[in-house]
């Protein structure tokens, strides 16, 4: 169960509430009078709470779980628990987090601004907006209804932040624009200069950057990740963009809507992502190239050319998959041979 110190729970919840909220189905047989107080992995979920499969390698701890209820593919319900109640959903772990986030709810701002923090007084906070102690926010800034700005975040002169948006500790926002329902985390870094230089021999000239950066709706930038403005066009990070920790963004970047990025990626300047990209780990991507909507990367690879919508690439120079995997084993065979 979780930390009662650092996670408030709502509930109980009736089996039939649950299936309302998850949009799953009861299985035949089973009460909907039945309440369900927390949630849990299926390895130390009792009685009271309610738990997922959907993983078959974890078939056998479904088989042996005490969870009192269970989000299931309909394939599996036969190898459920004797008394498990079930969900058939066919995204059991989708259906899951819809049922989590019901009885975790994220804190809404409580409308304080703290006296220890500053606000220049040409800021327009709305309603409900909740400044904790040691942020700074600049003149000219605009901050939506509901938005929280956690203890030492700063917030650049005439940065614009929508509503319900939560700007985590330490945090440091300049030259964006933020939409709805976004998260910034710890010590992001949103907005800073550019990497943008005339190279020489007499010296590297700086280039003023004179772009922002836009943020949509939705989205969320992982701890100490730097996403650097725009040289003269902006940078875009689309609706519902998910980034991890640590990734760096160059200027003029576009990812489109939905892209996934995981820690340590490092995407150059001027480089457009399409729709739903998914980046692997540790991967890097070199500047001025296009990724294609659903163009998947694996991680640790080195992507050195365009790639198109639909692919999966892997490798350092990256290649398709396939072609990834034939080179692996060829390798693999001629250690073996010289061995």
């Amino acid at each position: 169960m979780a930390d009662g110190r650092f996670f408030e729970r709502k509930g109980p919840f009736s089996i039939a509430e649950i299936a309302e909220i998850s949009g799953a189905m009861i299985a035949d047989g089973c009460p909907e009078n039945l309440s369900v107080s927390d949630v849990a992995p299926l390895q130390t979920a009792d009685e009271n709470c309610l738990s997922f499969f959907d993983n078959r390698k974890y078939l056998d701890a479904f088989a042996a779980s005490k969870a009192g209820a269970c989000f299931v593919r309909e394939e599996f319900a036969s190898r459920a628990p004797s008394g498990m109640v079930l969900f058939l959903s066919d995204d059991p772990y989708r259906a899951y987090a819809k049922a989590a986030r019901a009885f975790y709810q994220a804190p809404d701002a409580n409308g304080v601004i703290s006296d220890r923090a500053f606000v220049d007084p040409s800021a327009v906070l709305a309603t409900g907006v909740q400044v904790d102690p040691g942020a700074v926010i600049e003149a000219g800034v605009e901050i939506g209804a509901g938005t929280h700005i956690a203890a030492n975040a700063v917030i650049g002169r005439g940065v614009v932040i929508g509503d319900g948006c939560h700007i985590g500790a330490g945090a440091a926002l300049s030259h964006c624009m933020i939409g709805n329902l976004c998260i910034i985390y710890s010590g992001a870094r949103i907005g800073q200069d550019g990497f943008g230089f005339a190279m020489g021999a007499q010296g590297h000239l700086k280039v003023p950057q004179l772009g922002r950066v836009i943020i949509g709706h939705d989205v969320e930038v992982g701890a100490n990740s730097t996403i650097d403005r725009g040289a003269g066009p902006d940078t875009v990070i689309g609706n519902g963009c998910r980034i991890d920790n640590l990734v760096q963004i160059g200027h003029n970047v576009e990812l489109g809507m939905g892209c996934v990025v995981v820690a340590n990626v490092g995407i150059s300047g001027s480089t457009k992502l399409g729709r739903f990209v998914v980046v692997g780990g540790q991967a890097g991507i070199a500047g001025h190239l296009e990724i294609g909507d659903g163009a998947r990367i694996s991680a640790q690879a080195g992507v050195m050319r365009n790639v198109k919508a639909g692919e999966v690439v892997g490798g350092s120079p990256a290649v398709p998959m396939m072609e990834f995997h034939k080179q692996t084993v060829a390798l693999s065979r001629l250690i073996r041979k010289k061995q």
